[in-house]
């Protein structure tokens, strides 16, 4: 499993999160085959990935906005 989030990705984060959440739900209420339930944990692991890359530039963008612990 090498591949990474895309560097442009076409959902945005709260797209993600809301499919994650009716992934989650779908696996959750079982009676699902085997197939069908692995399927929705690779997606759901696509989408977590995908999350994570949001909040990972996020937090990026927000430490270039900040001064920092700059010594002055």
């Amino acid at each position: 499993m090498s591949s990474d989030a895309p560097e442009q990705p076409t959902q945005t984060y709260e797209q993600a999160r809301e499919e994650l959440a009716d992934v989650v739900r779908r696996l959750e209420a079982g009676g699902l085959t085997l197939e069908e339930s692995l399927a929705l944990w690779e997606r759901g692991e696509q989408l977590a990935q995908l999350c994570q890359h949001w909040l990972d530039r996020a937090r990026e963008r927000l430490a270039a906005a900040s001064p920092g612990d700059r010594e002055g």
